[in-house]
């Protein structure tokens, strides 16, 4: 199972609930795939290898991927789970999630923390929402017009409401 949308949708917290409440490994794509401390990013070869072997395993959830490697992990999934939300939804999440990660010097992943530095730098995330939100869009409906196992969701009170479903049905919360 997989989790997909644009930068701010809530993809991580998403896939935790779910993963906790179905008892499924979950793995954060950007703290054990993608970022090593000091914001370097993982090699392209060493992603792929442990990309190949979470794939590989009977079940599993991630909260996200990267589009370099996508083609290695979406035939595996048993389903990918969209947070296609407007984008002020996701913009309004990310930017408050960036400034209390920056405030209060929250570790993003890794012992990787938020600045003002980062948050204008050109890699910044928030601009990454900006360059990335029409191209996630745009995989979204290539991804369901494939007949690939897509559930989409594009109000957070739906996502919501099934995630409260998994949980129930597992006895949690």
């Amino acid at each position: 199972m997989v989790f997909f949308g644009v930068t701010g949708s809530g993809k991580s917290t998403a896939a935790a609930r779910y993963a906790a409440a179905a008892g499924l490994p979950l793995t954060s794509v950007d703290s054990d795939i993608g970022w090593l401390p000091g914001w370097v990013e993982r090699d392209q070869a060493d992603q792929i290898r442990l990309i190949e072997e979470i794939a590989a395993r009977d079940v599993w959830v991630l909260d996200s991927f990267y589009g370099k490697w996508s083609d290695l992990l979406i035939p595996r999934a048993e389903a990918i789970i969209v947070l296609d939300y407007p984008r002020w939804i996701s913009l309004f999440r990310l930017v408050r999630r960036t400034l209390r990660r920056m405030l209060l010097r929250e570790e993003v992943c890794n012992g990787n923390t938020e600045s003002f530095r980062r948050v204008i730098a050109h890699d910044s995330i928030i601009r990454w929402h900006f360059t990335s939100f029409a191209g996630k869009r745009r995989r979204i409906r290539e991804y369901q017009d494939a007949g690939l196992p897509v559930l989409r969701f594009t109000r957070p009170r739906d996502l919501e409401r099934w995630l409260r479903s998994r949980e129930a049905q597992h006895g949690q919360r």
